[in-house]
């Protein structure tokens, strides 16, 4: 048995879509008994109905960095956690004000405080009906299991700047990743690397097990150097640089190693 692992956005999702290739190079990896699941920072509720629309079968979900899993019928496995009074301190930092939405995720839905035109998760949410709970200031502090606080951004440079500075000022409680424009804050231990250690644990696969990862940006970075992995062609060249190779798709990545 083989596993493989793929980010979503820029890497099987491109161009708003899961292209034939990848639909297809799945369903032959899973047909022929190996194992097929997305690594990615989005939460699960806004994965789900993407890969579902598209006909992508997943045997795991691990999401928002790692920081919680689910199995491929969407039974939770594992979820982190972000201590309360960070959580509120981190959202209310005067750094964050710029951001288009602050995204708390929890294991069951996604709330939103401070909501502004151009926020890519309103636009997703509308567009596949999942529902959003708004939440006030005087919330935020009453929010339990919140695993990752997710921000974005009218530029790169603000959100280097945003997640330089959170990273500076909470970086004991909190990680900061930049992926363009946005910012997901996860626990500090949580990484998409240890994401799948964690996973290779809760479904007792051998830590040996033949594994492909493919990303394309710097929150993979941390599974591509883990696992000797593997960069879409149109990532960014310091991401490629860090690949033992580059594909043009997550279908053709697949087809070679099956």
């Amino acid at each position: 048995m083989k596993l493989a692992a793929t980010d979503f956005d820029g890497t099987l999702y491109k161009a708003d879509e899961i292209c034939r290739e990848n639909i297809a190079a799945v369903q032959a990896w899973r047909a022929a008994g190996h194992k097929f699941g997305v690594i990615t920072g989005r939460d699960y509720g806004l994965l789900v109905p993407q890969l579902r629309y598209f006909g992508i079968a997943d045997d795991f979900a691990v999401c928002n960095n790692g920081a919680i899993i689910f199995d491929g019928a969407g039974r939770l496995l594992y979820q982190a956690e972000i201590k309360p009074d960070t959580v509120t301190a981190v959202a209310l930092h005067p750094c964050v004000k710029e951001s288009l939405h602050v995204a708390f995720s929890q294991a069951d839905r996604t709330c939103i405080y401070q909501e502004r035109e151009g926020s890519w998760i309103f636009r997703e949410a509308r567009q596949w009906d999942f529902p959003l709970r708004i939440v006030e200031k005087d919330d935020i502090a009453q929010l339990q299991k919140v695993q990752q606080i997710a921000l974005g951004f009218a530029s790169v440079e603000a959100a280097g700047d945003c997640a330089a500075k959170l990273n500076a000022l909470f970086g004991e409680s909190i990680h900061a990743y930049q992926n363009r424009a946005s910012v997901d804050i996860t626990p500090p231990i949580i990484s998409k690397s240890e994401g799948i250690k964690k996973l290779l644990e809760l479904m007792d696969w051998k830590r040996d097990s033949q594994l492909y990862v493919i990303g394309d940006e710097t929150n993979d970075l941390p599974m591509i150097r883990q696992f000797q992995g593997y960069a879409i062609a149109s990532a960014r060249e310091e991401i490629r640089r860090e690949a033992q190779q580059t594909f043009s798709t997550v279908g053709s990545m697949l087809r070679k190693f099956i």
